[in-house]
């Protein structure tokens, strides 16, 4: 009954404690993305309205990407107050053993972790592709490109170059270079717009250059021809496109992987999204680390600065991780690293961290 009990407190506390963490990080992240957005205010019809919908759809990511900082900082705190009050010392002389506050810890851990998982799957991916789509419709722009001369995407034996993609993934000015096995230009075909339908794109106001190639070079012929409507079968997907819309970091697992294929099937490098891929899976258990990161501070000494110097502690050891989680996403594509070894490495090293100090609370 006792550890009954004690799993409600922990529960009650702790879950508070993370989500007044939460909305506090979310706020201030909210801010800063109202005052970036302000420069784009007054451009096209981006205004107040459209600024406050493109903030709040962004609010997902953010509780994506701060989620295990919100579990360490909320239990920290909780554990520190705990500590002021001498309720763990309580605790402790009564017969709880650290691993059993551990056990409830890490299943309170648990339960956000998935929720984060969910979150960065789901509903982030959806509501990112969203505000981007509202923001660039409102400012009268469109998707930004690669070159100059638009995007170039390798689709199978054809290269395709795509002046405009539209926040719909709608197409304007499309060029298709066709060659054959021997990469002699067959084909060039130039349309005004596309769409996709069903499982294949409509291509409207086709231009089609046919070249013959014959031995005697004084014998090749071209032939032109035009279709009003015509049908273009090809690797390219709508979803692949949203590439150019959401950050690798803020698509969905099953969209990176899609598009990892993609690449793989036209020999193209994707070490980029093999790292994001390995990432999005990696990242939600950070949250179970976060909690054995902070367990040994309820049980540290209550010296120099009590709760507010473990706060501090617990918010530069929040603050490195993310950065450490940048940085060797950075490195990993930069040397070319194995992309589970680029994705798992901080979330390790933090779980050693937070494990030798365990050992350093349990051994006093």
């Amino acid at each position: 009954m006792t550890l009954t009990r004690l799993n409600r407190y922990f529960w009650k506390e702790i879950s508070f404690s993370i989500m007044l963490v939460l909305l506090g990080l979310l706020a201030m992240f909210s801010f800063f993305d109202l005052l970036q957005e302000l420069d784009s205010l007054g451009r096209g019809h981006y205004g107040i309205n459209s600024m406050l919908i493109y903030v709040a759809l962004s609010i997902p990511g953010h509780i994506y990407e701060v989620a295990p900082v919100a579990v360490l900082l909320g239990i920290v705190y909780t554990l520190g107050a705990m500590a002021g009050n001498s309720e763990l010392i309580v605790m402790r002389t009564s017969g709880i053993s650290l691993q059993s506050i551990a056990k409830i810890l890490l299943k309170i851990g648990l339960v956000f972790a998935l929720v984060t998982f969910l979150i960065g799957e789901i509903i982030a991916p959806i509501s990112e592709k969203l505000a981007q789509r509202i923001r660039i419709q409102a400012t009268d722009s469109v998707v930004a490109q690669d070159f100059q001369s638009g995007l170039w995407i390798k689709d199978g034996s054809s290269f395709v170059n795509v002046s405009t993609v539209m926040p719909d993934t709608s197409l304007v000015d499309i060029r298709i270079y066709d060659f054959d096995p021997q990469f002699k230009l067959k084909h060039i075909s130039h349309a005004e717009k596309g769409y996709f339908q069903d499982d294949h794109w409509v291509l409207s106001n086709v231009t089609q250059t046919n070249i013959n190639h014959s031995k005697q070079i004084q014998d090749n012929s071209v032939t032109s021809q035009f279709f009003k409507q015509t049908r273009w079968e090809s690797l390219i997907r709508p979803e692949l496109l949203n590439v150019l819309l959401v950050l690798p970091e803020k698509m969905s697992a099953w969209n990176l992987y899609s598009f990892i294929q993609y690449l793989h099937q036209n020999g193209q490098r994707s070490t980029r999204y093999q790292v994001a891929l390995w990432a999005k899976l990696v990242y939600p258990l950070a949250c179970l680390v976060m909690v054995v990161l902070a367990l040994p501070f309820g049980f540290l000494q209550q010296r120099a600065g009590g709760i507010s110097a473990k706060i501090f502690a617990g918010i530069f050891l929040g603050v490195v991780y993310q950065i450490m989680n940048r940085v060797f996403v950075h490195l990993g594509v930069l040397n070319d690293w194995p992309p589970l070894v680029s994705a798992i490495s901080p979330t390790l090293l933090f779980l050693l961290v937070g494990l030798g100090m365990l050992y350093y609370v349990e051994r006093r």
